[in-house]
């Protein structure tokens, strides 16, 4: 076999294993297979066995630590680490009566929190979309009179005249004169 006419399917380059590749290197290993290739996965997935003196490659293992490693990944939400300023918001918002964005203006115009201690306007809404607060979409007066569509949706077109399926069987003969068949371009 050349390289035109391989019947292998070509690894692609910074594509995720599945559990079935992975069960496939570890029949490589077995087979004598270069770890240096498989390296991130080797190291991924070895695990030790009889108190540490002897190492293996389980496909299971590398499997669940690749999951983990994905879970960690990614940047994290700010919610929890800013609970203080949350606090805030939401006590100012149904006390004094202040918007969200007032929430998050005084509290760096007043030197209350600092700016890594707050988050901006446009995310506090989005934790209000999310469900995240305390604070729903009702409870924001401006909010519910917007329209907030962003797609539009298309109204069929009308329906000009019958259809040409509609027409008599004995047309399809053409044995009558006008009965005939043609495209035309109307402008």
């Amino acid at each position: 076999m050349d390289s035109l006419h391989s019947t292998m399917n070509q690894h692609v380059k910074g594509k995720h294993l599945s559990l079935e590749e992975r069960v496939i290197i570890q029949t490589s290993l077995k087979d004598g297979c270069s770890p240096s290739t498989i390296s991130y996965e080797v190291r991924r997935g070895t695990v030790s066995l009889y108190h540490g003196k002897q190492k293996r490659y389980k496909a299971d293992q590398g499997q669940s630590v690749y999951q983990i490693n994905r879970r960690h990944c990614g940047r994290k939400s700010a919610f929890l680490k800013k609970a203080g300023f949350i606090n805030y918001v939401i006590k100012h918002f149904f006390e004094d009566g202040w918007s969200l964005d007032v929430c998050a203006n005084r509290s760096l115009a007043a030197g209350e929190f600092s700016h890594y201690q707050t988050v901006c306007t446009r995310t506090l809404y989005n934790y209000v979309d999310q469900g995240l607060m305390t604070i729903k979409n009702y409870d924001l007066p401006e909010k519910l009179k917007r329209n907030t569509k962003l797609h539009h949706v298309r109204q069929n077109k009308k329906k000009l005249g019958r259809s040409i399926e509609e027409r008599p069987k004995e047309i399809e003969q053409r044995s009558e004169f006008g009965h005939w068949e043609c495209d035309l371009v109307g402008s």
